[in-house]
């Protein structure tokens, strides 16, 4: 079967960071879609050819990159006429820190495409902050920071919180509320979310590839609706037509949970993500004012109406026959 690409006089060898991961599958089905060739640079390609049915054949490869590791980095982005980083962590775990990856990594992957004289786009975070309380914030800011002098037009993307088929807060969630009698609203569920749909991003990171975006710009994408942890909950119950308590959950109760639950495989909770959550998670004033959000762009964002049901479905008690019971 031949995949469908666009017609294009302007394709780019481009190569993705991260590309076998949720954000990065997205990005490489609509580059090579595009009609670009695409390279992605992962620590386990064994476990990415998932992604090489994105395209035609011969179109996505697949090549061994660990940023602990620059020579690996070198190799990647060598003859690439355009590099995206969006390798990040959520919880440390052994040699993979948030300062390795995050913030020296990011540097070495701009560096690297700085030496091959390729445009860098990098996915970094809302709450990217220097002087912030949680490490992932900390490292997210200091790899800006790094990608700034080694790429100084490079494109930095800050999303909010991303939702999609293969995320890690609702279907966290929803799977937590099979089987627990209540959840959690960590500080109350008053920290506030810009859900942004997983293909909205991957279609601002292609334009920003594509150079149909300024570069040089910090851009920080949320999708249409301003929700509260709480109300992330109560829609995502919804949806799934379950019925818990939620249960507030003091910040320091929580931190103390994530100190034990840091340890556990998968790590459900650490205390750096309850020091993140103390901080709204939403675009910023200063990013509306001066036209750097996704409507800037170009881009019409997804509310969770239209999407939360196709992937939630799964957490009804009766999948997706529960509209047919009684038939």
């Amino acid at each position: 079967m031949t995949i469908p690409v666009a017609e294009s006089k302007n394709t780019k060898v481009v190569t993705v960071f991260g590309g076998n991961g949720f954000v990065g599958r997205y990005v490489v089905r609509l580059l090579a879609a595009n009609g670009h060739r695409v390279r992605v640079a992962c620590r386990r390609p064994d476990l990415a050819g998932h992604l090489q049915p994105l395209g035609n054949v011969g179109q996505i490869q697949l090549v061994q990159a660990n940023l602990r590791y620059r020579w690996s980095i070198d190799r990647a982005v060598e003859g690439a006429d355009a590099v995206v980083n969006l390798v990040a962590i959520l919880a440390e775990s052994g040699r993979q820190t948030f300062d390795s990856i995050q913030a020296k990594g990011a540097g070495e992957v701009a560096q690297a495409a700085a030496s091959v004289g390729a445009p860098l786009v990098h996915v970094s975070a809302i709450g990217a902050d220097e002087n912030g309380s949680s490490a992932y914030a900390r490292t997210k800011a200091e790899g800006e920071r790094l990608v700034r002098e080694a790429v100084p037009d490079a494109t930095i993307v800050r999303p909010s919180i991303i939702f999609g088929p293969e995320d890690d807060f609702f279907n966290r969630f929803a799977a937590m509320s099979r089987v627990a009698p209540a959840l959690p609203l960590i500080g109350g569920g008053l920290t506030k979310f810009q859900p942004i749909y997983v293909g909205d991003v991957a279609a601002a990171i292609v334009k920003a590839v594509e150079g149909q975006v300024e570069p040089g710009k910090i851009w920080e994408l949320g999708g249409p609706e301003v929700l509260t942890f709480r109300q992330c909950m109560e829609r995502m119950l919804e949806v799934i037509g379950r019925k818990k308590a939620l249960v507030n959950l003091p910040f320091p109760l929580a931190s103390a949970i994530g100190g034990l639950a840091q340890f556990v495989p998968g790590a459900p909770l650490t205390p750096d993500q309850v020091e993140l959550l103390k901080t709204d998670n939403v675009v910023s004033p200063n990013a509306v004012s001066e036209g750097r959000t996704l409507t800037d762009m170009g881009i019409t964002g997804t509310g969770l109406a239209p999407v939360l049901p196709h992937y939630l479905v799964r957490f009804r008690k009766h999948g997706q026959f529960e509209a047919n019971r009684g038939l």
